[in-house]
């Protein structure tokens, strides 16, 4: 039977936007999110969850339209190494801190790319991890340590 999906690709991706969405939204469906101009702690939570559905509702619609793309195959090396460096940044963050969370996180998942470049990837890395610092650490005040309690620091 032919289906009318054109773009395999913008569909899968759409359908797990779609569905981290939904489950994100039920799973801060008991915080309080407050109004428009009290805002609770639910409210960002359930407004970026509702944003990341529509993303893929979106990206589902697409696919119907435009030139047929099928995919070829699943990149389970890259996708494993983008799922580790999550992971990774998680079990780092506390311990180790946020400049090397956001180190490890860049450099594992830039790896995945196929023109992994060690020094370009560095440098990002460090840039986004100045960046992190100076906008969650200082700007926000956020009790996330810049250089964790495992460094001696």
């Amino acid at each position: 039977m032919p289906t009318r999906i054109r773009n395999h690709k913008d569909f899968w991706a759409g359908l797990i936007f779609l569905a981290v969405g939904l489950l994100a939204f039920g799973l801060g469906a008991d915080y309080d999110r407050g109004s428009d101009g009290s805002m609770g702690p639910g409210y960002f939570p359930a407004a970026l969850s509702v944003l990341l559905a529509l993303i893929g509702v979106a990206s589902m619609l697409r696919s119907l339209a435009g030139p047929p793309v099928r995919v070829d195959g699943w990149a389970l090396r890259n996708g494993c190494l983008v799922l580790a460096s999550v992971v990774l940044f998680a079990a780092l963050l506390r311990g180790a801190g946020l400049i090397v969370a956001v180190l490890v996180l860049t450099l594992v998942s830039g790896s995945a790319h196929r023109r992994f470049h060690a020094g370009r990837y560095l440098l990002l890395a460090l840039v986004m991890a100045g960046f992190s610092v100076l906008v969650f650490v200082k700007g926000l005040g956020l009790p996330i340590p810049a250089i964790g309690p495992w460094l001696g620091f």
